[in-house]
């Protein structure tokens, strides 16, 4: 067992708080007097390892002058495999019998019940093997609550299906797995006003990254990262976060160490080393690999576009230079408040020649900076910078667009028009009534799959040439692919945690830049097939 050697308060303690070793004591051998439940180390006494027994020391241990805790939150971000479950049971069994708190409400949250009563049951078995707290402890196992009864205090599992409860008094509340909650409501309510009667409650929220980016989750990891990094300041917040970077070696063993503060201890090295191993032959499995081993945040389930060869067709595009050039339109209209895309795509003049494209993004002026802050999502630079169009109110004005399009049709040779069949059909007969030609194109795996493919095919030839648009960059990282029994693939809005609207309006106007060409009459699938990836 690694242990801590030296101790050191937290960077984040205020200037008026003091670090009381007696108070720290207190908790850890409260926590080392319980035992592990699972595996080979159960019923072994619970030695906190040096990272947990510094969460703990600091947690409980930072005083402010009048003798209570500076921390009254705490966010844990950490891969899996690492104690976590262990950890927040013993937290809630200290905040429940050990803090000296008469009526203590100590309340177990996750998304729904089955995954709160993982640490519930962790708890009530710590109990069940320490004879002097299963003598004053009654454990409720159908109602899942634990009852302290020399102060009546109680530790009770709630989950987001049940989250319409009011009335709380809290002064302890652990979060498992806070990245999976499907909504803030059970957080809001737990958090806002409930421990105010309370004079050091504690919320302790432990997770491992996830894949939502809306999410309450992701929410709080942001306002950690800007503790961490400076950016922000909360006397009562208190951030942990173990995991590697975005630019880190993933299948780098330092990296793996790094970011599992437990590997070799919890997890044995080896099982991480299967788990790259599988993830580097399955590219499917790479995401799943920096989540759940590196603690990262990724965007979708499975990484499609390797974003490396994306950037490697950023080549320069040069609007003047395309005038009167035959070009293929594709039209996302999304919904009248959100993000609206029109893709011009030019079909390669000779063998030498690429496929240029040139995007075009529209969002509403009204709420720009609440969905910068919303979103997490720079929309208000990339507008300044020119890559983002506003239009006037709080909805998308087609008519606007439309005039844009008109516009653009006197610069350039606009051939088809591709869009949503289900989309704006009264944008629809207003653009052909401006004589352009407008074809309906089918979301399904019959009409995205081959240009879906095609895409991805010309990205890795590098015959693509879109200017690294930064929007439409941030759509091309965003994109999940659904695939169907038969291998089609197409990509998938609901998977897909961040816009793709440009991603959907640039395969459509790429079919038909390669069906049509430069109307000779033949298109390329028409010459070798549809390609099969």
């Amino acid at each position: 067992m690694r242990k801590l050697k030296s101790y050191t308060p937290t960077k984040f303690i205020a200037k008026d708080s003091a670090y009381d070793k007696a108070a720290a004591d207190y908790a850890v051998n409260f926590i080392e007097c319980l035992c592990h439940t699972k595996g080979t180390w159960a019923g072994k006494p619970f030695e906190l390892i040096d990272w947990q027994e510094r969460i703990i020391r600091d947690l409980f241990g930072v005083l402010k002058p009048n003798g209570y805790r500076q921390f009254n939150t705490a966010y844990i971000e950490i891969p899996k495999k690492q104690g976590k479950s262990e950890l927040a049971a013993a937290v809630a069994l200290l905040l429940c019998c050990g803090d000296g708190e008469e009526r203590a409400e100590v309340y177990g949250c996750a998304a729904d019940r089955q995954q709160a009563s993982i640490v519930f049951e962790v708890a009530a078995d710590m109990i069940r093997m320490c004879p002097a707290l299963a003598k004053r402890v009654k454990i409720l196992a159908s109602t899942k609550r634990i009852i302290y009864l020399p102060t009546n205090s109680f530790y009770q599992v709630l989950s987001a299906e049940a989250y319409s409860k009011h009335g709380f008094n809290i002064h302890g509340m652990i979060m498992d797995e806070m990245h999976i909650q499907p909504n803030r409501k059970l957080f809001d309510v737990m958090t806002k006003g409930s421990g105010d009667a309370r004079m050091q409650p504690l919320y302790f929220l432990i997770t491992t990254a996830g894949t939502d980016t809306h999410s309450i989750c992701y929410e709080i990891h942001q306002k950690a990262m800007d503790i961490l990094e400076g950016r922000k300041m909360d006397a009562t917040f208190y951030p942990v976060i173990y995991g590697a970077k975005e630019s880190e070696d993933w299948t780098d063993p330092e990296v793996w160490k790094k970011a599992n503060p437990s590997l070799g201890i919890t997890v044995g090295i080896d099982k991480v080393q299967t788990a790259c191993e599988s993830a580097r032959q399955n590219p499917a499995e790479e995401n799943a690999f920096r989540q759940l081993r590196l603690n990262q945040w990724v965007k979708q389930a499975i990484r499609w576009m390797p974003m490396e060869k994306w950037d490697a067709c950023a080549f320069s595009v040069h609007p003047e230079d395309l005038e009167g050039r035959v070009c293929y339109g594709g039209l996302d209209l999304s919904s009248t408040t959100d993000i609206t895309a029109f893709v011009l795509v030019f079909p390669p003049e000779d063998e030498e020649d690429k496929y240029y494209v040139l995007p075009y993004f529209w969002i509403p002026e009204d709420n720009i900076d609440l969905r910068v802050r919303r979103d997490h999502v720079p929309y208000d630079a990339w507008h300044q910078q020119g890559f983002l169009e506003t239009t006037e109110g709080n909805v998308v004005h087609y008519g606007y667009i439309e005039k844009f399009i008109e516009k653009l049709g006197e610069t350039y040779n606009i051939r088809e028009i591709a869009f949503d069949r289900w989309g704006a059909v009264q944008m629809v007969q207003n653009l052909e009534g401006m004589g352009f030609t407008v074809v309906p194109f089918g979301q399904g795996f019959k009409d995205m799959n081959p240009p879906t493919k095609e895409l991805m095919k010309l990205t890795l030839e590098k015959r693509m040439a879109h200017g690294g648009q930064p929007v439409l960059r941030w759509m091309m990282d965003n994109i999940f692919i659904k695939s169907d029994p038969a291998g089609n693939i197409k990509p998938d809005k609901e998977k897909s945690t961040e816009k793709i609207d440009g991603v959907v309006a640039t395969i459509m106007a790429l079919d038909r830049a390669i069906r049509c060409g430069l109307d000779s009459g033949e298109s390329v699938y028409d010459g070798r097939g549809i390609l099969l990836i």
